[in-house]
């Protein structure tokens, strides 16, 4: 078996494989609200009850590694697999060794919202079953390969010598999509020009050509790009230095606040989940503007992308918005059948795969699925015996 962990600031998600070469899903759920008294733990959707000292993020990840060792075979777990956010220099899967855990460490401010969270989960799996070897799958790998022109920040060349520049994030969501879109709809059409809106309390868009991300919405880290739920997407440097001396902020604190108190939630001053807002908009102009402005810088990029990839021949939607929100696509797609967008009112309406109207730009909804891709990346990696002697060391060591 292969267990998969998926680490956020309040939050923890898992999965259990069977070994294959298409694994499969044995256990999933997740611990959610971690670090308040209203933890919540669900398996393969089922709630069940969390003690009190699962509130932490400690005692989450204990509760969690109890929870499992008590309903598995832990025995017949052979390798565990971590999402991890950035990694700066390390984008190719690897096994986790003491090197690569220090590098995670010294960037973890960084990305203060995965990395600590991700670093102690390591060392809590470590802690508890030395003997089975742990993986990290990098977020970042599917963005590896973009022209150079798509990763340049016009700052100082000194920066970029220091590993300054744009990453581009959600890489595992979308290497499982463009999987999946070869299977449902063959090669050509998965290696033609390709925009995958991928909207969440985390959003991000990515341009893909030939199968390859060319450029995507998320930068350096991923708090750049479209509105979030708590998080500004791409700010003017003059706002983020007007702020700062105004309220004599820290740099952690003004990380917090462009992290966790703007975005929808800044905007609407009510709430970053945008199924509140969509229930709020008809009598708070806060909350529609949060609504308006999201989509409106969603409608930009695809547009931008449009241009960067020479045209365009498949939208997918995906992600806990994407995927779940009818109006929020159509308002997104709304105007833009100058580029042959336009969507099905009836299908789109009942989350169909195909949403579309015409026989312009496909528009698709599709389910992604973090977990089974770094269950595939793991299985690759523990096939590959002789490649693993080569390049890394011992999980032992960490």
């Amino acid at each position: 078996m292969i267990l998969t962990i998926n680490g956020g600031s309040s939050s923890i998600k898992f999965a259990l494989f069977e070994l294959g070469n298409i694994p499969g899903k044995i256990y999933y759920g997740q611990l959610t609200r971690v670090g308040t008294n209203g933890t919540r733990f669900t398996v393969n959707s089922e709630m069940k009850s969390v003690p009190i000292t699962a509130t932490t993020y400690e005692g989450a990840i204990d509760y969690l590694i109890s929870w499992l060792e008590a309903n598995i075979q832990f025995s017949g777990v052979k390798a565990i697999g971590h999402r991890i956010v950035h990694g700066m220099q390390h984008t190719e899967p690897c096994l986790i060794t003491t090197e690569l855990l220090k590098d995670l460490t010294i960037i973890s401010a960084y990305d203060p919202d995965h990395l600590p969270y991700e670093i102690l989960l390591i060392k809590g799996f470590k802690k508890a079953h030395l003997d089975i070897s742990q993986y990290a799958c990098f977020d970042t790998d599917f963005h590896k390969d973009m022209p150079q022109v798509a990763k340049l920040l016009p700052i100082p060349r000194r920066f970029d010598k220091l590993g300054i520049h744009r990453y581009g994030f959600h890489g595992l969501s979308y290497q499982y999509l463009m999987q999946e879109l070869e299977l449902l709809a063959g090669k050509q059409i998965a290696h033609g020009r390709i925009i995958i809106a991928h909207l969440g309390n985390g959003a991000s868009l990515a341009a893909i050509k030939h199968g390859k991300s060319i450029d995507t919405s998320m930068g350096f880290t991923p708090d750049s790009g479209v509105p979030m739920s708590t998080r500004t997407g791409d700010l003017d440097p003059g706002v983020a230095w007007f702020m700062m001396q105004s309220e004599q902020l820290t740099p952690k604190q003004f990380n917090h606040l462009i992290s966790c108190e703007s975005g929808l939630l800044g905007i609407s001053e009510t709430s970053g989940d945008m199924y509140d807002l969509l229930q709020l908009e008809g009598t708070d102009i806060r909350a529609a503007e949060a609504v308006g402005l999201f989509c409106y810088q969603v409608k930009k990029w695809i547009g931008g992308f449009a241009a960067a990839l020479g045209g365009l021949d498949a939208i997918i939607f995906t992600g806990g918005i994407g995927e779940n929100s009818p109006a929020i696509r159509a308002r997104i797609c709304e105007g833009m059948g100058f580029l042959g967008i336009e969507i099905n009112d009836e299908r789109n309406h009942k989350n169909a795969e195909f949403i579309s109207a015409t026989n312009g730009v496909s528009i698709r909804v599709m389910h992604t699925d973090e977990e089974m891709m770094i269950a595939k990346l793991v299985y690759h990696m523990i096939e590959t015996p002789v490649k693993e002697k080569q390049n890394i060391k011992d999980i032992h060591h960490v």
